[in-house]
């Protein structure tokens, strides 16, 4: 084993772990991303290009893409349900306002008793 192959694999090992602590998904994404970018380059060193492609293909193309997408769709569902959280509390607190100017209205209209 090279000393290059070293450093990869020392590479693979903390891009590992750090996905695994990771908090944010993109972070998580692009770390996934580069252990397979990592792992197609020890592929070629170990004089094996078919895997090497198909890793960089599948596991740093595809796969990234498709979590990208994923992610994408559930910022956009979140950002949708505080909109409408958003809009629920205007209406809200535009319904309590109503009321509140009936009942002011109710109070003036009212004959006094006495």
């Amino acid at each position: 084993m090279t000393i290059f192959q070293s450093i990869l694999l020392g590479f693979l090992v903390v891009c590992a772990i750090s996905v695994s602590f990771s908090r944010n998904l993109l972070n998580s994404i692009l770390i996934y991303m580069s252990y397979s970018l990592i792992m197609s380059i020890l592929w070629v060193c170990l004089e094996s290009p078919d895997l090497a492609i198909t890793e960089a293909a599948v596991g740093a193309g595809v796969t990234s893409i498709l979590f990208f997408a994923t992610l994408k769709k559930i910022q956009a569902i979140r950002i949708e349900s505080e909109k409408a959280e958003t809009t629920a509390a205007k209406n809200n607190d535009a319904a309590a306002q109503g009321r509140q100017e009936n009942e002011a209205k109710d109070r003036k209209a009212e004959p006094a008793h006495e």
